[in-house]
C-alpha cells in the first residue's frame, strides 16, 4: 500500500509531536509496516487506516499503530563497553558510595528487555553473596507495548544470546524443549517494566544512579534529544551516569560531564 503525501506528513508530525521521533526520511519504513497493520484492521487503503486511526484517537489503535513503527532491535550484551564500565567503574563506585544500598537503575528504552536483563546479570555476578544486602531492581521501559510484554516473558531465541557470554548463558538462562532460552527468575524478578512516553514528564521516587537510553535518541531532531539529555540530568543523582549509544552524539552544552564515548556523569 502507498501514502498520500498528505497523510504521510499529517503522521510524521502526530509522531513527533507525540513520541519525539522523526520519520520524516522513513516513508517506505512506513508503508511496509503499516500497510499490514491497515490489513489486519480490515483497510485496503493505507491513508484511510491513518486517517482513521489519527482522527478518531483511539488508544488501542494509535498503540498499535506505533508498536509497528518503533524498532525493536536488541541482543544481550549490545555495545559491550558498557557493561565493562559498569563491572570496572559503575558498581565499585556504587559499592563505596551507595550507604543505604538502594541502588536506582533505569533502562529508558528498553525495547524487549535484553538490556536491562544484561545489566541483571553483570550485577548479580558483581555482588554475588553481597547481592542480598541490596536492591538492585531495574525499572525497565518502552514506548511498545509488544516489546514489553516480550520483555516480561523472558524467552529468546539462540541469535540473540551470540553476544552472551557462555558463562552468563549457563548461569542465568534455562533452555526450553523448542529450542529458545527462558532467563531465570533470580534475574526476572530484578526487572520492572512499563511502558513510559519520553516525551512525558519523567516522575521518580529517587533520582537515578544510572540511566540508559541508548540506541533511541537516533531518531530524535537535535531540539528534541537535546531536551531529554536535560530531563535525564534533572533526575540523574550527583555522581550518576547516563549512557547513550555509540553512534549517537550529546549536545557540547549538556551539563553532564563527559567520561568516555557514549558515557557522561553529573
Amino acid at each position: 500500500m502507498k501514502i498520500s503525501d498528505a497523510v504521510f506528513y499529517h503522521l510524521v508530525d502526530f509522531i513527533h509531536d507525540n513520541y519525539g521521533i522523526n520519520l520524516s526520511k522513513k516513508r517506505i519504513l512506513v508503508e511496509g509496516r503499516l500497510s499490514s497493520a491497515a490489513s489486519a484492521a480490515g483497510y485496503d487503503d493505507l491513508d484511510e487506516y491513518v486517517e482513521s486511526v489519527l482522527l478518531y484517537d483511539q488508544q488501542d489503535a494509535v498503540t498499535t499503530m506505533v508498536n509497528r513503527l518503533t524498532t525493536n532491535h536488541t541482543f544481550f550484551m549490545r555495545e559491550p563497553d558498557h557493561f565493562e564500565f559498569m563491572k570496572r567503574v559503575f558498581l565499585p563506585y556504587i559499592e563505596k558510595n551507595v550507604r543505604d544500598h538502594d541502588l536506582r537503575i533505569w533502562s529508558a528504552a528498553c525495547s524487549s528487555g535484553a538490556e536491562p536483563y544484561s545489566m541483571a546479570m553483570v550485577i548479580d555476578e558483581y555482588f554475588g553473596e553481597r547481592k542480598k544486602e541490596w536492591d538492585t531492581t531495574i525499572l525497565a521501559t518502552d514506548i511498545d507495548t509488544d516489546a514489553l510484554r516480550s520483555g516480561k516473558r523472558a524467552v529468546y531465541t539462540p541469535d540473540m544470546l551470540n553476544t552472551c557470554p557462555q558463562n552468563y548463558v549457563d548461569e542465568y538462562f534455562e533452555p526450553l524443549p523448542d529450542g529458545t532460552y527462558k532467563v531465570i527468575d533470580r534475574i526476572r524478578d530484578q526487572v520492572v517494566f512499563r511502558r513510559f512516553n519520553l516525551m512525558d514528564k519523567i516522575t521518580y521516587k529517587k533520582p537515578f544512579d544510572l540511566i540508559c537510553c541508548r540506541n533511541v535518541m537516533i531518531y530524535f531532531d537535535t531540539e528534541t534529544k537535546d531536551a531529554l539529555v536535560e530531563r535525564f540530568y534533572e533526575c540523574t543523582k550527583p555522581g550518576g551516569f547516563l549512557f547513550v549509544g555509540h553512534a549517537e552524539n550529546v549536545s557540547r552544552s549538556t551539563r553532564y560531564n563527559y567520561v568516555k564515548p557514549a558515557v557522561f556523569r553529573k
